[in-house]
């Protein structure tokens, strides 16, 4: 779903008013992307449209640069060290999926007193220069449940597949599984393992903690692990839950042929990879001038039986559910976000 779906007739005159294409005041400014993770589909599609939108516009002149630069393996540590080594190299903005949203503060902070522009996305950082973008994780949690209950009103068993351990998206989301089981006294979780955002470390958790379970009705997850979870109930020969997905292609074709076979629905939520085209585009507006709230939701994109074939047209094997963010995007969720703070 795109940010200019939230536009109403208000919104639209708002963002006619802020949209102002600017070329000179940016052309020769340089934006990095520091990365702490590219272990799935997910990550390796957020990098694939960074590279993509910000390549365009190093070719119109907007900026002179854009790099890329991604750690080891999740690691706060090298990744803060990372930044201070792109502060020294001179970047004018830096766009960060941090590892810890406290670990980098340092960091950032220190970047920001040297004059730069920090943007983080996804996973944010709380240091209060910076700049936050991300979905509301916690509410997409909830939503995950919301799902279930109304799958199962007499209530029913609950698998949680939690993502990478310490990452503050994977924290945030199992809080929004929290809040749906107090939301919903009749899902019972009844156990839980990480999937580490993977197909395979997913297949092998649930496959590994099946056998000391109860029947299980219902799993909820957080992205790039459904398929694993219905692989590891296949290959136990267990009835098949209703496994909440992450908008992975892999996911959505399993999900219509189990449908056409059988009836079996289900429903997709995740964060869209290509918010890192749109992290790159706050940031140039702000070198460019532009104010922006320090704090700004974007949208998850979701996927229900209805939408399910169109979701799937077009849609790449081993791909993801997304679509690139322009500038006007950014200057509308930027008017959306000021809209919301004024109500």
């Amino acid at each position: 779903m795109s940010i200019r779906s939230l536009s109403q007739t208000a919104l639209v005159l708002m963002v006619a008013a802020l949209t102002t294409t600017a070329h000179a005041d940016t052309a020769d400014r340089r934006i990095a992307l520091s990365n702490n993770y590219a272990g799935n589909s997910w990550r390796q599609v957020m990098l694939e449209s960074w590279q993509k939108t910000t390549s365009k516009a190093v070719e119109d002149g907007l900026i002179a640069g854009a790099d890329a630069y991604t750690t080891a393996e999740n690691q706060a540590t090298e990744q803060a060290a990372q930044i201070q080594n792109l502060i020294l190299q001179g970047y004018d903005a830096i766009v960060i999926d941090a590892a810890s949203p406290t670990a980098l503060n340092g960091a950032v902070r220190q970047a920001c007193d040297a004059g730069i522009v920090v943007v983080s996305f996804d996973g944010v950082v709380s240091e209060p220069c910076a700049y936050r973008i991300s979905m509301d994780f916690p509410a997409s949690g909830v939503e995950e449940m919301d799902y279930i209950a109304q799958r199962f009103p007499d209530g029913a068993n609950v698998l949680e597949v939690r993502g990478l351990a310490g990452v503050s998206v994977d924290e945030l989301i199992h809080q929004g599984i929290e809040a749906g089981a107090d939301k919903h006294p009749q899902l019972k979780v009844v156990g839980s393992v990480h999937g580490n955002w993977s197909q395979t470390a997913a297949q092998k958790a649930v496959a590994g903690v099946l056998p000391s379970l109860p029947r299980i009705d219902a799993v909820v997850t957080q992205g790039d692990d459904g398929f694993g979870v219905a692989q590891a109930f296949e290959n136990s020969g267990r009835p098949l839950p209703i496994i909440v997905m992450g908008n992975r292609e892999a996911e959505l074709s399993w999900w219509k042929k189990q449908h056409q076979a059988n009836g079996y629905e289900t429903f997709s939520i995740s964060s869209s990879p290509s918010i890192s085209s749109l992290a790159f585009w706050v940031a140039q507006q702000i070198l460019d001038g532009h104010e922006f709230p320090k704090d700004l939701r974007s949208p998850p994109t979701r996927v229900t039986q209805d939408t399910l074939d169109d979701a799937l047209d077009g849609l790449a094997p081993g791909s993801i559910l997304t679509e690139p963010y322009t500038v006007d995007d950014a200057l509308s969720l930027k008017a959306a976000t000021s809209s919301q703070s004024a109500e």
